[in-house]
């Protein structure tokens, strides 16, 4: 995306100051798209507006934003502190912070000029309630004057007889951005990194075979922690149904579950027809995460199946054609702290691992037959005179990593932020 227009006369607003709110600052800090930035943190930090300066120009994972910006010599680049406005220069991007509200409908977007908002407190992700909801909902944000709203996270609705508005699209760059009706949609999920990794290392395939060769799919993702989970053990909540989420983050490997399949078949309705299973798995990281995906294909032949070269081929040529290195095909034998910042790349797919295995599965044909008739199907037409029929099989197991903030997740995300924003101003 090309990233040379600076300070345009557009406010963008932000609610939140958790992980992903935090480095989407300094994510437009460094593009200076945006004229301001307006924050809703929704409380008092610290003591003062330094403090809150303190926090966002330090971080334990990507360093001091100054040497990110600009390497070892660079001087300080929040200053202009003004503590009764409330707000800082950042990198020369003004930014002002409110510490009032904390349920949308009372922000006040309209008296502040903002029409943009991306929600980034992961408390807002059902699309269906209604802006005056008693703890607050996404559409308080249209209902103080906002226009469009990015939510930093897939949706989530709690009534699950309820379909999802027409209103509200979760869209991918580079995937499926172009589904987006800027005349009809107003509220946009992002979905997830682990979504976003996914639909990089799924779309190539889909693309090359089709969804009818693609027999099942299944993804682990070995996921970095998060700030849900607590660095010593702790009591459960009532009802809590899940005991692990109380788990010390810093000394277990923790099981845990993933809305990536669901929130996948929004963006790629072709894996709506493919048996997908996704599984997920904490590690004690900050951040650096890992999809293997295992696919299996209905293959032609057993002389001549689908090989490990076939599937590194397809990733190589789809890096070179999907726009703003969303894709990177690696050679390298990677770790996961190699990904840590690499600006843009949903998915980084490690070929040197990448392998597959051909067999050929044998089918008791007359099994088939009996079972399906015995359910009330229509009798199958399988015309051999054998009663066992042997197909080739192809499983392929494809790995890739992505930055599951700021390298892959936030830059996305701003990516997606200023391509509304420019719609928005024609």
């Amino acid at each position: 995306m090309d990233k040379q227009e600076k300070f345009v006369p557009m406010k963008l607003g932000l609610n939140g100051l958790g992980r992903i709110a935090k480095l989407s600052i300094w994510h437009h800090a460094e593009r200076q798209y945006f004229s301001e930035l307006v924050v809703n943190i929704g409380r008092e930090v610290g003591s003062s507006l330094q403090d809150i300066a303190h926090f966002l120009e330090r971080d334990s994972t990507y360093g001091n934003l100054s040497a990110f910006l600009y390497g070892c010599r660079a001087q300080r680049v929040i200053e202009d502190l003004n503590e009764d406005e409330g707000s800082m220069r950042i990198n020369g991007v003004k930014a002002r912070f409110l510490r009032q509200h904390r349920n949308p409908a009372d922000i006040g977007w309209r008296n502040l000029g903002v029409e943009l908002v991306v929600d980034a407190t992961g408390a807002f992700l059902d699309p269906t309630l209604a802006p005056d909801n008693p703890k607050g909902s996404v559409r308080g944000h249209l209902a103080a004057g906002a226009k469009k709203i990015i939510v930093s996270a897939p949706f989530k609705i709690k009534d699950k007889g309820r379909d999802m508005p027409s209103d509200a699209i979760t869209t991918i760059m580079g995937i499926n951005d172009a589904d987006y009706d800027p005349k009809k949609h107003v509220i946009v999920s992002a979905a997830s990194c682990t979504t976003t990794c996914l639909a990089y290392m799924m779309k190539p395939l889909l693309d090359c075979f089709g969804a009818e060769r693609i027999l099942s799919a299944s993804m682990t993702t070995v996921h970095a922690s998060t700030s849900s989970q607590p660095v010593l053990d702790r009591a459960p909540k009532a009802k809590a149904t899940d005991l692990r989420k109380n788990r010390s983050v810093m000394n277990n490997i923790i099981l845990t579950t993933t809305g990536a399949a669901k929130a996948l078949s929004l963006v790629i309705p072709e894996m709506k027809t493919i048996g997908f299973i996704a599984e997920s798995v904490r590690v004690p990281v900050t951040t650096g995460s890992l999809i293997i995906l295992v696919v299996m294909f209905q293959d032609e032949s057993l002389r001549d199946p689908i090989s490990r070269e076939k599937i590194n081929d397809i990733y190589k040529s789809a890096a070179e054609q999907y726009p703003d290195g969303y894709l990177v095909y690696s050679e390298g034998q990677n770790v996961s702290s190699d990904i840590i910042g690499l600006p843009r790349a949903a998915a980084v797919i490690e070929g040197h691992e990448n392998h597959t295995r051909t067999a050929a599965v044998r089918f008791d044909t007359e099994r088939i037959l009996k079972a399906c008739i015995a359910e009330g199907g229509e009798r199958l037409d399988i015309p051999t005179q054998s009663k066992v029929v042997q197909i080739p099989v192809t499983q392929a197991v494809i790995y890739g990593w992505y930055d599951n903030e700021l390298g892959s997740y936030t830059n996305m995300l701003g990516d997606r932020t200023v391509s509304l924003a420019r719609l928005l101003q024609h």
